[in-house]
C-alpha cells in the first residue's frame, strides 16, 4: 500500500514538473506562429494603411497625398453603388441562410432515418471553392434563365443579385446547419419535458425554450454569414463579374477593379480597402454586441 502511494506521489511530481516545463517553454513553441502571423497579416495590414495616404503606381515611386485617396473613393459612384448592393445582398443572404439552416437542423435533430447522411450531403457544398461554384452555378442559372426568361445573369442585375443569393445560400447553409445542430443538441431535455407537462405546444417550446438556448449558435452563425456575405469576392467574380455595367459588383470586387485597373493611382483602391475593413469591423462588432446581449438577457 505504501509503495503504491509512493508511486502515485512520484507520478504527481513528474506531471507537475512537466507542466512547469511546458509553461516555461510555451512562448518558444508559439514563436513560429506569431512570426508567420506578423509577416502574413500584421505587416501587410500596416503597410496597406500607410499606402492609402499615397499616390503610387509602383512601391518605388510614391507621393504623399493625405486624405485625397479617401475623398476620391467616396466620390466614386461605382464604389457607393457597390456598397449599397453589398448591404442589400448581405441582409437578404443572412436572413435566408440562417432561417433555412436552422430549419434543416431542427428537422435533422428529430431522429429521422438517414439524418447522418443528410448532414454530410448538406455540408459538402461548403468544401467546394468559390470560383468553381461560381462557374458551375453560372452555367446552371444561365441555362434556366435563357430557357424560361430569355435573358442571362450578365444582362439583368436582378437575376444577378438573386443568383448570388442562391449560390451563397447553397454553399453556406450546410455549414451553419452543423453549428445549429450542435446548439440544439445541448438544449436541456428536462426543460422540454417540463414544458410539455405544463401543456406547451411545439411553437411555444421553440420560442421560449429552444431559441433562447441556441442563442450562442445564432451569434456565431450570424457573425459568419454577415462577414462572409460582405467579403464575397470569388463567387461574385465568377458568377456575374459585376455585369451588367458593374451593377452587380460587390465591395470586394470593386476594390479589386479599382486597384488593379487603375494605371495612374493605386492608392484609391488601397483607401477603399481600408474603408471596407472599417465597415466590416463596425458591423460585425455591432452584431456581436446585440446578439450576445440577447444571450445574457435570456
Amino acid at each position: 500500500m505504501k509503495k503504491a502511494k509512493n508511486v502515485h506521489s512520484a507520478a504527481a511530481i513528474t506531471n507537475r514538473s512537466r507542466r512547469r516545463s511546458m509553461q516555461r517553454y510555451s512562448p518558444l513553441f508559439l514563436l513560429p506562429t506569431v512570426i508567420a502571423f506578423g509577416i502574413g497579416f500584421v505587416w501587410p495590414f500596416v503597410q496597406g494603411i500607410y499606402l492609402s495616404f499615397f499616390r503610387f503606381k509602383t512601391l518605388r515611386f510614391i507621393e504623399f497625398v493625405g486624405f485625397d485617396n479617401y475623398t476620391a473613393a467616396f466620390q466614386d459612384e461605382s464604389f457607393l453603388h457597390s456598397f449599397v448592393f453589398t448591404v442589400g445582398f448581405t441582409l437578404v443572404s443572412v436572413l435566408i441562410i440562417n432561417l433555412l439552416a436552422f430549419a434543416v437542423a431542427l428537422v435533422l435533430t428529430k431522429g429521422i432515418p438517414g439524418s447522418t447522411v443528410f448532414r454530410t450531403v448538406f455540408f459538402m457544398p461548403n468544401l467546394i471553392g468559390g470560383i468553381v461554384l461560381g462557374y458551375i452555378w453560372k452555367m446552371l442559372l444561365d441555362g434556366l434563365i435563357i430557357r424560361f426568361l430569355d435573358s442571362t445573369l450578365a444582362l439583368n442585375a436582378t437575376y444577378g443579385f438573386w443568383g448570388l443569393v442562391v449560390l451563397l445560400s447553397w454553399q453556406q447553409i450546410g455549414y451553419m446547419m452543423i453549428i445549429y445542430i450542435a446548439g440544439l443538441q445541448n438544449v436541456p431535455v428536462e426543460y422540454i419535458e417540463a414544458a410539455k407537462i405544463d401543456g406547451a405546444g411545439n411553437w411555444q417550446i421553440l420560442r421560449h425554450i429552444t431559441l433562447p438556448c441556441v442563442m450562442p449558435s445564432v451569434t456565431i452563425c450570424t457573425f459568419l454569414t454577415l462577414t462572409n456575405s460582405f467579403k464575397l469576392f470569388d463567387q461574385n467574380l465568377a458568377l456575374t463579374g459585376g455585369a451588367p455595367f458593374r451593377r452587380t459588383e460587390m465591395l470586394a470586387l470593386n476594390i479589386y477593379q479599382s486597384f488593379y485597373n487603375n494605371v495612374t493611382n493605386m492608392g484609391v483602391g488601397q483607401a477603399k480597402a481600408v474603408i471596407f475593413f472599417l465597415v466590416v469591423v463596425v458591423i460585425a462588432l455591432t452584431q456581436l454586441y446585440f446578439t450576445r446581449s440577447k444571450e445574457v438577457q435570456e
